[in-house]
């Protein structure tokens, strides 16, 4: 081991570590951080390079789960859950409905019925046969007491953070119930699992750390000159970092065009010079226009696929554009003028106002349809935002290229055709099936799937004929076709990737190496 060349290219975060420590001692971020001051970021970068140059080693993981409260959690443990709201509201008042109490206490249906099921089946409140709510009794049950002492421990917690090993065994019941990994802005808690990792130093440690007592260094050189060390006077008497001329300079490299880039320009000038016109619009938008106007049930499992980011602040559009939205509203409820028997319930015009982050690139078709040409042929690439379970083939953040084409004589061949241009002549796969599949929006609908020869079959998008309670809705009375294609997963395939993630790779090495095969 040459120690004077590895003294000569420490950092002084590595140096204070070696200087503080001795061997068989257990090293942690949380003990860096604590001993010496260092930042999480300082604490990792120390470890990272005492470890490359072999005098730190990795002895053991522990694993720790951690639950984060939420803004839901703190307005829950401010205001009271929904739970407690209907409690105290049905104690002071006489038998209400469910609709009358989500009026009065200014809460979605949805959160009203499922909190009231929950106390009914604990005895705190009952129904009669006029389906009118009443107070019983508070409930005693663990879920319920628990709850309030779980907000109540996490807001006072500092970070409002709780350990599951802190946790009683009802507590940690509850909190199942309670938290979330994933989309938890709708849950009182956010789970969080944290793997800390101990090190301690290597026998080669304590040779590098008798060399620089030696040496005099102490971690505290001066590393570059400010205007206060000037000033003071400080760096006459200091001592400095040295410094390695002889490292290269950094090599000058051109910017060039990305390739998924390059790649979504080629989708694009495929689809104009087949004749389609380009349609755009906002990445934030209404339930409308996300699902309501494509025929998607209100409070129904079929919109569980869009699992959406709801806006913060405002939550609601001011409002929805007439005609349109009389006519999708009847469509829900009685079918309006589309021949259609609706899905027969009281459509929700102040829940269709709500604003989120764009679910579906389908929604640019529904604000197109009542202004297109017919016939017209029209595409847009839309980028959307579901929560989603990040791997080679989903992104929580993606785009999909939707397009419609309106006319009297497209027909289902038709469709088949342009899903065979996206899947062999865009994304360059050789081997493709079609299936059947379900859309609230579609009728027939088709997935079409392609086979990656590493990741195997995985489906390219979804596509259909639009029904007519989306279309007459929009004033359209001809056969429109849709499709919704993942052009993330079309890149995949035609940029020669294994995994959606090395489109948006940080690895800049990497991004030139595919720049220069595409």
């Amino acid at each position: 081991m040459d120690v004077q060349s590895i003294i000569k290219n420490l950092h002084p975060l590595e140096i204070r570590v070696l200087r503080q420590y001795g061997p068989n001692t257990e090293l942690t971020m949380e003990r860096l951080e604590k001993d010496l001051g260092y930042k999480t970021g300082h604490a990792n970068q120390a470890f990272s390079w005492l470890g490359g140059k072999e005098l730190v080693r990795e002895i053991r993981r522990e694993s720790n789960t951690f639950f984060e409260i939420t803004d839901l959690g703190r307005k829950y443990c401010s205001e009271g859950t929904a739970d407690e709201k209907i409690l105290t509201l049905l104690q002071g008042s006489a038998s209400l409905s469910l609709p009358e109490i989500a009026t009065a206490l200014e809460l979605e249906q949805k959160d009203i019925g499922s909190a009231f099921g929950i106390l009914s089946k604990e005895g705190a409140v009952a129904m009669d046969a006029q389906k009118k709510a009443s107070f019983v009794s508070i409930p005693t049950t663990p879920r319920y007491t628990s709850t309030r002492i779980l907000l109540e421990k996490a807001v006072a917690a500092e970070g409002g953070l709780l350990n599951q090993k802190d946790l009683s065994s009802d507590e940690a019941t509850v909190m199942g119930t309670l938290a979330k990994k994933r989309g938890a802005s709708d849950s009182p808690f956010r789970v969080l699992e944290r793997e800390n990792v101990v090190y301690t130093l290597t026998e080669s440690a304590a040779l590098i750390k008798k060399a620089l007592d030696d040496a005099g260094i102490t971690g505290d050189e001066i590393g570059s000159i400010t205007p206060s060390l000037l000033k003071s006077g400080q760096w006459k008497t200091g001592s400095f970092r040295g410094y390695n001329t002889a490292i290269p300079p950094a090599r000058i490299i051109p910017g060039r065009t990305n390739p998924y880039v390059s790649f979504l320009e080629s989708v694009k000038d495929k689809l104009c010079s087949l004749g389609f016109e380009e349609f755009d619009g906002p990445l934030v938008e209404t339930e409308f226009w996300n699902s309501d106007a494509l025929f998607m049930p209100q409070f129904h499992a079929a919109r569980d696929i869009h699992d959406a980011y709801y806006l913060k602040n405002p939550t609601h559009a001011k409002e929805i554009e007439e005609p349109w939205l009389s006519n999708v509203a009847a469509a829900h409820q009685n079918g309006g003028n589309t021949g259609s028997r609706g899905w027969n319930y009281s459509f929700d015009r102040e829940f269709t106002r709500r604003l989120i982050l764009r679910s579906q690139g389908t929604a640019l078709s529904a604000h197109q349809l009542h202004k297109a040409k017919v016939p017209g042929k029209y595409f847009g690439i839309a980028r959307c935002f579901r929560y989603d379970k990040v791997d080679a083939t989903h992104l929580s953040d993606f785009y999909q290229t939707e397009g419609i084409v309106l006319g009297n004589e497209v027909n289902l061949r038709t469709l088949l055709g342009f899903l065979e241009m996206f899947a062999i002549e865009i994304a360059g796969a050789t081997e493709v099936k079609y299936v059947p599949g379900y859309f609230p929006f579609t009728e027939p609908s088709i997935e079409v799937h392609i086979k990656h020869p590493v990741l195997g079959w995985f489906e390219l998008g979804g596509s259909g004929i639009f029904r007519p309670e989306v279309t007459r809705a929009m004033g359209i009375d001809v056969p429109v076709l849709a499709w919704g294609i993942g052009i993330d997963r079309m890149a995949l395939m035609a940029l020669g990737l294994n995994d959606l993630r090395e489109l948006f790779s940080s690895d800049i090495e990497g991004v030139r190496l595919r720049k220069a095969k595409y």
